[in-house]
């Protein structure tokens, strides 16, 4: 994913402020957005890729609402850098309803540390492909930490790229970004991602407004390779607001029931948004 220079402070746009509920996929109870981002008005780092909308606590739940979506993950926005801020305090706001990402520099203290735990956070995130984000030279380090607070480790960056070997020695979970961010031009002959989710990766189906024009049908067969490798390690994310998007702006039901076409299996499409998201991000079964 590359930025033209002119685009580098560029203000994006917005996500859809009408969200509609899906008509193709039945929301079970519990089910998990796993990927979206709370963003302010000011804090913004130098290195940014672009310059987002603010979008705020309030709007996310009404989408959430809107899709019939009963949890959600916050994952900290790159135009944010280091600074969770917002994000914990959006996590300390909506205890029950919401968990988060965290991204840190790798000399974070032991004191922070605990107060991103405390807020709700279950992960770290790993970017290479926005600026504000920090890189695999703190592997070892986000892995130690992830290590000690059950967290796992998230990674925004073209998968086809990773080292297999290396990926195998972590001793948490990982997660990989929006499909793995695929060339859907290229086809899926010779798609290393399919097999790191085999292996034991985890994978958000999210992005398709990143990967393809509506309405996505390029994305279908990526999407469906995944869920055939792992059904169990798949999850659902919408990535609302959409930051650092400058085609049209999706609908955020329309993304959900894209999952009609990605995981036609309704058993197996009640795990992705359900069961599997719940086990990662440790938010409670609903009550039967």
């Amino acid at each position: 994913m590359e930025f033209a220079p002119e685009r580098k402070f560029a203000v994006c746009p917005g996500p859809d402020p009408r969200p509609r509920a899906p008509v193709r996929v039945d929301v079970p109870p519990g089910a998990v957005d796993t990927h979206a981002h709370v963003v302010g008005d000011r804090g913004f780092v130098e290195s940014r890729s672009f310059t987002p909308p603010p979008a705020t606590a309030a709007d996310y739940a009404a989408m959430l609402d809107a899709t019939n979506m009963t949890y959600g993950v916050l994952v900290q926005v790159s135009v944010h850098g280091t600074d969770n801020t917002l994000l914990l305090d959006t996590l300390r706001a909506h205890p029950g309803r919401l968990k988060g990402v965290a991204v840190v520099d790798p000399h974070i203290g032991d004191r922070e540390l605990a107060e991103l735990h405390d807020a709700g956070v279950t992960g770290l995130r790993i970017n290479t492909l926005t600026g504000g984000g920090v890189g695999f030279a703190a592997l070892a380090r986000l892995e130690a930490i992830c290590a000690e607070h059950g967290w796992h480790l998230q990674l925004f960056t073209d998968a086809a790229t990773l080292t297999p070997a290396r990926l195998a020695k972590l001793r948490v979970p990982y997660v990989l970004d929006h499909l793995g961010v695929p060339d859907v031009a290229g086809g899926t002959r010779r798609w290393p991602v399919r097999d790191l989710v085999a292996d034991g990766a985890w994978v958000k189906l999210s992005g398709a407004n990143r990967l393809a024009e509506p309405p996505y049908t390029e994305t279908v067969p990526f999407a469906r390779e995944l869920v055939a490798a792992a059904p169990d390690r798949c999850v659902y994310g919408s990535d609302w607001p959409h930051v650092g998007c400058w085609g049209p702006m999706p609908n955020d039901g329309d993304l959900v029931d894209l999952l009609a076409d990605w995981v036609p299996d309704p058993a197996t499409r009640a795990a992705v948004l359900g069961a599997n998201a719940r086990r990662l991000y440790g938010f409670p079964d609903p009550i039967r």
